[in-house]
């Protein structure tokens, strides 16, 4: 058998491939020994081989290959296998232990918190934030009532969303166990319980002050101050010479101890938004400029008891207004007398003979609206109907009769008379009728 030697100058002759793996083998002398890049059981079945075919006087670079390869691919797979879980191992280790990692884990799980749950079957109970409170308040707040259950956890929450520093006063309503995400929406949304205010139709300022003194902070003294300041008008910029009819009548929602010029700007606004392009538009052709349309349809929301009767009444005022007859129309005599009366008595209309307010005796429109007109009476004033009638009275039960001349209407005035004396001679339930 040669030397290590002899084959040593063999591999001196040997290709640039073969050369390297000559660098490669610790130990050639015997044929055996394992080469350092080789696994044992790759070396074993390496000399198991060589001992078949015979090593004498082979190459290196065939000593270092398995035959066909195929002892290589057979038994290195489940090494590799092994190798390529220890290096996805070695991967995740620096993730597992970084401090940058444990906090985004943190910052998942918090979330994951925040979106998950939601409030039970318990009532929803009523917690207050006051104006300037802190938000660490805030938080203990919620929690002394059962809402949040871990503290800690919702305060971080709310600062990495910003809520910390947007927190709004008022009186709020949540269910324990509520949603983070639901608390952080409402508390810096401001979604405070409210109350509603109702205004119906017709409403004069002096009539809407208990109601609204009722949701306010302020007293009935206060808000009748408020309403009928001096400037007022020019201050909320409307074109009457008061808040008078500007005030529009509808439900609203507000939070208990809401200023009374948040009420106003409500109120105000609501009116405003009912002037779309097209109802200026209908505005321009009647000749009327605004102050004077809102006057005509307050009086029409005083005199109608039936909406659909709106359009006629309406015609009417317009066909006076243009042949240059007096309007006539007991509304504006009343509120020139402060008050609602069933009955308005020619003595009553002589005593305000000379009240701007007194259709009477006063030719035109008032110089202001009378109440507060709802959407279906100022649609009616700006789109009266096309009726020529000039004159109209009420039925007992509401309703009217319309005419085109003094003489119709002096018949059905008549009419109405004997309708009303009917009614009063009814006996009463207490009479033992009805």
């Amino acid at each position: 058998m040669p030397g290590g030697a002899s084959v040593g100058r063999r591999a001196r002759r040997a290709p640039r491939g073969a050369r390297s793996l000559r660098r490669r083998t610790l130990h050639l002398g015997s044929g055996g020994a394992r080469r350092a890049w080789e696994r044992p059981a790759e070396a074993q079945a390496r000399r198991q081989g060589a001992r078949r075919q015979g090593s004498r006087g082979a190459h290196p670079a065939e000593l270092a290959r398995p035959p066909g390869g195929s002892v290589r691919t057979r038994v290195g797979r489940p090494h590799r296998r092994a190798a390529d879980a220890r290096r996805r191992s070695d991967a995740l280790r620096p993730l597992r232990r970084s401090p940058g990692a444990r906090r985004a884990w943190s910052l998942v799980g918090l979330f994951l918190l925040a979106a998950c749950g939601g409030p039970g079957d318990a009532p929803p109970v009523e917690v207050t934030v006051p104006a300037g409170a802190p938000f660490a308040a805030v938080v203990d707040t919620l929690e002394t009532h059962g809402i949040v259950a871990r503290p800690g956890a919702f305060s971080l929450y709310a600062r990495m969303k910003g809520a910390d520093r947007e927190i709004r006063s008022g009186r709020y309503a949540f269910r324990p166990g509520e949603r983070w995400s639901v608390l952080v929406r409402d508390l810096t949304e401001g979604r405070v319980l409210t109350v509603p205010v109702t205004i119906p139709e017709g409403f004069r300022l002096v009539d809407m002050v208990p109601r609204i003194a009722a949701v306010t902070a302020e007293d009935s003294t206060r808000v009748l101050a408020a309403l009928t300041a001096a400037g007022a008008a020019e201050r909320w910029d409307v074109p009457g010479p008061t808040l008078e009819g500007y005030l529009f009548p509808d439900t609203y929602r507000f939070a208990p101890g809401v200023p009374v010029h948040d009420v106003i700007a409500a109120m105000v606004g609501r009116y405003k938004a009912f002037w779309t392009p097209e109802r200026r538009a209908a505005l321009d052709s009647l000749g009327l400029n605004e102050r004077e349309l809102v006057t005509l349809a307050s009086i029409i929301q005083a005199e109608a008891r039936r909406v659909e009767e709106m359009p006629v009444i309406s015609a009417v005022y317009h066909n006076r207004l243009r042949i240059g007859y007096l309007l006539q129309a007991d509304p504006t005599v009343l509120y020139a007398l402060g008050g609602r009366r069933e009955r308005l008595l020619y003595a009553a209309i002589d005593s305000v003979a000379d009240s701007p307010y007194n259709t009477y005796t006063q030719s035109g429109l008032p110089p202001g609206p009378i109440g507060a007109p709802g959407e279906a009476a100022l649609e009616a004033a700006l789109y009266p109907s096309g009726d020529d009638f000039l004159y109209f009275v009420a039925r007992p039960d509401g309703s009217h009769i319309f005419t085109r001349s003094l003489q119709e209407h002096n018949r059905a005035r008549e009419e109405v008379r004997r309708a009303w004396n009917r009614l009063r001679e009814r006996p009463t339930s207490g009479a033992g009728g009805r």
